[in-house]
């Protein structure tokens, strides 16, 4: 299963970003606006970033538009691969968020760590 944490749209010049993560740090939703919107323009497309639940992963996804008759699928797909590797430091940073702060391992995690001293939350 997959949770989409931010998109924009080109269609309706949208962006939108999950409550359920509003308490990710300002400068990490300033740059996921501004990947999502920067690749919704360039690709013609409503463009969003979000995590596969199990695991944590963060996948960025194209949805094409019904009225976009010449998507490139193929540009779209070379688009996602030079982001993850540009940002693959956010990618880690995300995931590493996502898992403690969403997920029951994280829970146990924070837990370990306040009990040995190693950490004030």
């Amino acid at each position: 299963m997959k949770k989409i944490m931010a998109a924009a749209s080109f269609d309706k010049q949208k962006y939108y970003l999950d409550d359920e993560f509003s308490s990710l740090p300002q400068g990490i939703k300033d740059e996921l606006q501004t990947i999502c919107v920067y690749l919704a323009e360039k690709l013609m497309c409503t463009f969003a970033v979000g995590f596969h639940l199990e695991s944590g992963d963060v996948y960025f996804e194209t949805i094409r538009s019904e009225e976009i008759l010449d998507f490139d699928d193929i540009g779209a797909e070379l688009e996602i691969k030079a982001l993850q590797k540009e940002k693959a430091e956010l990618i880690k940073a995300l995931k590493i968020w996502y898992i403690i702060y969403k997920t029951d391992k994280g829970e146990e995690l924070k837990k370990e760590l306040l009990e040995k001293g190693h950490v004030d939350l």
